[in-house]
């Protein structure tokens, strides 16, 4: 029996070693991306090169979300840095890329208010390739993710500043206000000093957008 119990004990500690180690592993490999996430990059090919890097880690683990959620993020980053550039025609192709990873992160974490914010950018995104005729249709389906992310999380700062960025973009004639956006820019920046990440590499992004956007202001 001592012997039995000795094996089981072996094994166990065994097994905890291996998990440990593999944890830490994934770690190592994810932390030091997930910490430069909002770097702008000066070729917009690098985003795609830096999710790339997210995917392989993504299929290695098979298990875990956030691999594929900074790779939609990075996609995302790519398709935002293409629009500032006026390449419009290539948001439709980089909406496609983005999505197909928002589909693996959600298939791994399935109502994730995280992953409907990326939801919202994906819309915008495909919304932005002709605003007039995909606002009822693109620009509907970006209110509606952001809406139910709210509902899964109301205190996340990500989600008000979604807000604040749709409030200072859009023209005064059809409702927009760049004062009302500073002010949900500035609501955000509180919501981060009380708002806690589950893990060390869950999505922790945004406060340098809104520090940008409030320093414009003044």
């Amino acid at each position: 029996m001592k012997t039995l119990q000795k094996t089981i004990l072996t094994l166990a500690i065994s097994l905890s070693t291996t998990y440990t180690f593999a944890q830490t592993a994934y770690e190592k490999a994810m932390m030091p991306k997930v910490q430069t996430i909002e770097m702008p990059k000066p070729n917009p090919d690098d985003y795609t090169a830096q999710a790339n890097d997210f995917a392989r880690i993504g299929d290695k683990e098979k298990t875990l979300w956030q691999p594929y959620y900074y790779a939609a993020f990075s996609i995302l980053k790519k398709g935002r840095t293409l629009m500032q550039q006026n390449q419009i025609a290539q948001l439709d192709e980089v909406a496609k890329e983005a999505q197909n990873y928002i589909d693996k992160a959600e298939a791994l974490s399935p109502n994730n208010a995280e992953i409907y914010i990326l939801k919202k950018m994906n819309h915008g995104l495909k919304m932005m390739v002709n605003p007039m005729e995909r606002y009822q249709t693109e620009g509907l389906a970006a209110q509606n993710a952001l809406a139910e992310a709210k509902k899964l999380d109301p205190e996340n700062p990500r989600i008000t500043i979604m807000e604040a960025e749709d409030l200072y973009f859009t023209p005064e004639q059809f409702g927009g206000s760049k004062t009302k956006g500073i002010e949900l820019f500035k609501k955000a920046l509180e919501q981060f000093k009380t708002y806690k990440i589950k893990s060390s590499l869950d999505p922790n992004w945004g406060q340098g957008e809104a520090n940008y956007f409030i320093s414009q202001a003044k």
